[in-house]
């Protein structure tokens, strides 16, 4: 198993800790300022479909990214 895949963790009913809230899409726009947690800082290029994101990182590579990997600043 690859340490980039990982699943969902299950909520144990005894656990003393709440679950985590379920994480509503974001709507992007062009020129949107977003990070990544592995890419970092970038800007929006482009939306494409099934949430699917153009982005210019700040090291200056261009990557299709997943939106829900991204937080909007």
């Amino acid at each position: 198993m690859s340490p980039r895949a990982s699943a969902a963790r299950r909520h144990l009913p005894t656990s003393p800790f709440q679950p985590a809230a379920p994480r509503t899409p974001t709507e992007f726009a062009v020129d949107d300022r977003v990070t990544h947690d592995r890419h970092g800082l970038g800007t929006v290029v482009a939306i494409g479909a099934d949430e699917q994101v153009t982005v210019r990182f700040s090291s200056g590579e261009v990557r299709l990214v997943n939106g829900a990997k991204l937080d909007k600043l």
